[in-house]
């Protein structure tokens, strides 16, 4: 079926039609070849042309004449437009040539005698693993047998990991590997530094916010480390469409744009495209303030059934695969409470899970509270109702959804309405998540290539290159936080020049409802920019002390790590952590200076998840999301399969469950507190004060909630005794002092909703500013916090040491604030509602909040905001 024809199956022969707010075709586009470059090599020229790639795409052979030249080069282009031949090509004609020095300049490389190596660098294990593939079939298409190629990470044995280290032209690895292991010991790495000729970073727009800054100075480390051998490695980069790559790039290397070659005009045919979005039905009333779930509604969606104690805060999102090289660091998909029904998709990867919301008791739940204005479905259920139509159609499809738990729960209900239709189609449903085993993900991806299964409901872990063709449809279960994953997952319909359906189901919440409908604001304007800060002092910190223990670190090689190194240095050895000394500055501990740092900010290593009867390793949750996730009597689902979680041992990094069969649910519950540590930037609007600084965020799991599943009636309550764990980051926030509540007519009853709600919406709002979604992001809204002594709203970036989302707010703070007031104004709700003032992850279920309220205090505000000189 075409994507129209498939789109009339999701429509119901119109019953649905009304919930299509906006259609769009996106046309087919031709394509555009080139000839193979004179410097290919003819047996790899081979081996495409017998995989059927006859000539390649223009940017293709573009991207690959800049690398074989000599430049840094980032290819930007769309999902399907074979990214991976325009670095492959110059690699592995330079390894067949057999010596680095017939590449480019024989000056360059210490012996030209030296067989070149080839480093690629991936954000996920299972893109490394699909490239390795995709490289075997290659090199055996091409008949060549003397290039080796192997992957490298912390899965590979120490006996593969030496004969890496002594035999292979390609290594296949992630920046994680690079940090922890190779870079540490680069002696044992000599033959492969010294000969380094390409460094392939694949899917380099995933390196953003703090992983984006860790990823940029081990690039720094890497590229010390391989001067000190005596090369210079070109390094080429794939990315999906962003705002300037270039600059993006150069900042991942520590160059001059002008340094990097950027090609960014896709000449690869594309099919045509239907792309639709989607804003689920409103459900029936009910009786009272708080609606029941609908039979078909999603089993595991949190609605609150009784609110938990007021003034909670609610907090941010982790991303898939978090604390390990087995997702990308996309923020953008909240991954956690894997839990059944067990409330937020996922707390930060981060060292508490700080929270948004008016405040002592955060839930750490996706805490839907339905008011007297009708609510709409859940988007998990209303795309399982339409992923399950698409496969009795016979269609191949991805649904992509934003959480752990939401994959898990999409698989679980489009199995049971396909059980009713052919008893036979559950079987072809899946899920697909980090915290699978690597084997179980491998199997997985062969299965719907294979088609063996028909459908996989993801989280944004098979966003990236993994290859999948063939698929007819992409499901989108909320925004996914920029329009560079929108139209990374889009993509993955139609690949290979076919077409495709797309649609993107609306979650409740401001953003969503925004989107579809204002379409021209997700499908019309500009991908967003790569935001990171390498100089973000918590960032670099670790990194200069890595780079002294690697090598001492000496005065001339301080400009490679940025303007701010100096400084940072010299508070590392005032506090007797780097040693100066003439030549440079060292690291004279025992311990590696490795450990001072988790690239993906996930508070260490990840906690196993073992089946206490056998030993049997069923799969790993992040070290901060284990508190909320995998404490003791928590509901953990792996693969549709429920357990219970006996022990959990931090120490260890190990939680023993048992399997079980349970008609319930778990919810943690937590404490939090945020205080300001430092005020760095401040201005002042009249009365109000807008402030940027850093601030620290104390949260602690103290207990949870077994909940009966489908009608979450709560069953029990347990206390836990678990460390508080406390995140420094950065923040922006305002005061609103009495006159301000006066003139806005906000009185002291009011207050607190008001406040709330501005907090709330403004959230929801900033990921239209910044590369972030509120996952990203936590907040606090009081009537009067100790630090300001007036009513108060926080927002703060969910990272140690801040990610650049705060302070991008603070920078845009009228134009933010005033986008926040016209999409609350915009919303026809009458009281406020999940589309605009509610939260999808608030700790206190949604109250107090007042929507009128708000209003009026953001304009009076802004007001003040305009009012003010310009500074």
């Amino acid at each position: 079926m075409g994507p129209g024809e498939l789109l009339d199956v999701l429509l119901a022969g119109g019953r649905r039609a009304d919930r299509a707010t906006h259609v769009r075709d996106l046309p087919a586009r031709p394509g555009a070849r080139a000839d193979w470059p004179a410097w290919a090599d003819a047996d790899v020229v081979r081996g495409y042309r017998a995989l059927g790639v006859e000539r390649p795409w223009e940017h293709q052979a573009d991207a690959a004449d800049a690398a074989w030249s000599g430049r840094h080069t980032v290819l930007a282009t769309s999902t399907g437009s074979g990214k991976s031949l325009a670095f492959w090509l110059p690699a592995l004609s330079a390894v067949r040539r057999g010596a680095a020095g017939a590449l480019l300049d024989p000056g360059r490389i210490e012996s030209v005698q030296r067989r070149p190596t080839v480093l690629y660098l991936s954000p996920t294990k299972a893109l490394a693993a699909d490239q390795l593939a995709a490289l075997e079939r290659l090199l055996a298409a091409a008949g060549t047998r003397d290039v080796r190629v192997a992957t490298c990470d912390g899965d590979t044995s120490r006996d593969e990991r030496r004969w890496v280290r002594e035999h292979a032209d390609v290594v296949l690895t992630n920046p994680d590997f690079l940090h922890f292991a190779l870079l540490p010991a680069h002696a044992s790495w000599s033959r492969v530094l010294s000969s380094l000729a390409f460094v392939v970073v694949d899917e380099c727009h995933a390196f953003r916010g703090v992983f984006g800054a860790h990823v940029a100075l081990v690039l720094r480390r890497l590229r010390r480390l391989a001067a000190a051998y005596g090369a210079s490695p070109v390094v080429v980069m794939a990315s999906a469409t962003t705002s300037d790559p270039a600059a993006s790039a150069a900042r991942l290397l520590g160059v001059d744009a002008d340094d990097v070659h950027a090609v960014t005009t896709d000449a690869s045919p594309a099919g045509r495209k239907t792309l639709v979005l989607w804003q689920p039905p409103e459900l029936p009333g009910g009786d009272g303030p708080w609606a029941s779930l609908l039979p078909d509604e999603d089993p595991w969606a949190t609605v609150v059934v009784a609110p938990p104690p007021p003034d909670v805060p609610e907090g941010p999102g982790g991303a898939d695969g978090a604390g390990s090289a087995d997702g990308p660091a996309d923020p953008g998909d909240p991954d956690g409470l894997a839990a059944r029904g067990s409330g937020v998709d996922g707390p930060a990867p981060q060292p508490a899970p700080p929270t948004e919301g008016s405040g002592p008791v955060g839930t750490g739940e996706r805490l839907v509270a339905v008011p007297q204005d009708r609510p709409r479905r859940t988007a998990t259920a209303e795309v399982a109702d339409l992923l399950a139509d698409l496969v009795s159609a016979g269609a191949r499809v991805l649904a992509f959804t934003r959480s752990r738990r939401g994959a898990e729960s999409v698989a679980a209900t489009t199995r049971d309405h396909l059980r009713a239709v052919d008893p036979t189609l559950p079987a072809l449903v899946s899920s697909y998540r980090g915290g699978y085993l690597p084997e179980e993900r491998r199997a997985l991806e062969e299965a719907i290539r294979a088609g063996h299964l028909r459908a996989l409901a993801t989280t944004n872990a098979l966003e990236l290159g993994v290859d999948i063709s063939g698929l007819d449809a992409v499901l989108i279960a909320g925004w996914p936080g920029t329009r560079v994953s929108l139209w990374q997952q889009a993509g993955r319909a139609g690949r290979a020049g076919a077409e495709g359906l797309v649609v993107l189901v609306a979650r409740e919440d401001p953003l969503d409802t925004f989107l579809v409908h204002h379409p021209e604001a997700a499908l019309d304007a500009p991908v967003e920019a790569t935001v990171f800060d390498p100089g973000n002092p918590y960032v670099l910190a670790p990194h200069l002390c890595a780079a002294a223990a690697e090598r001492p670190l000496r005065s001339e090689e301080l400009d490679l790590f940025g303007p701010r190194a100096l400084a940072v240095l010299g508070q590392l050895t005032e506090r007797g952590i780097l040693r100066r000394r003439s030549s440079g500055w060292y690291w004279t501990h025992a311990e590696p200076a490795s450990r001072l740092t988790d690239l993906r900010g996930a508070g260490g290593q990840p906690v196993r998840v073992v089946e206490s009867a056998t030993g049997r390793l069923l799969g790993t949750v992040d070290a901060a999301s284990a508190d909320a996730t995998v404490h003791p009597g928590a509901v953990y689902v792996h693969l549709g399969v429920t357990y219970v979680v006996d022990e959990l041992h931090l120490e260890d990094g190990v939680a023993l469950a048992t399997r079980r069969d349970v008609d319930h649910g778990t919810w943690a519950r937590w404490v939090t507190s945020t205080s300001v540590v430092e005020v760095e930037r401040e201005v002042a609007w009249g009365p109000v004060t807008w402030s940027f600084g850093q601030v620290d965020v104390t949260t602690q799991v103290v207990g949870y909630q077994r909940r009966r599943i489908p009608d979450l009636q709560v069953l029990s309550t347990h206390d836990l005794d678990l460390p508080a764990r406390t995140l420094r980051t950065a923040a922006v926030w305002w005061t609103a002092p009495p006159e301000v509540l006066e003139r806005a007519g906000v009185t002291l009853e009011v207050a607190p909703g008001a406040l709330h709600a501005a907090e709330h919406a403004s959230i929801g709002l900033l990921p239209l500013l910044a590369t972030c979604d509120r996952w990203d992001l936590g907040g606090l809204s009081t009537l009067v916090h100790p630090d300001t002594g007036h009513a108060t709203v926080f927002v703060h970036d969910g990272h140690p040491g801040g990610a650049g989302f705060a302070e991008r707010g603070f920078d845009l703070g009228p134009v933010w604030l005033r986008a926040t007031r016209d999409a609350i104004a915009a919303c026809p709700c009458a009281t406020g509602c999940p589309a605009c003032v509610q939260s999808p992850k608030c700790g206190n279920g949604n109250d107090p909040l007042d929507k009128a309220g708000a209003l009026r205090l953001l304009s009076t505000v802004l007001a003040h905001a305009a009012a003010a000189p310009s500074t």
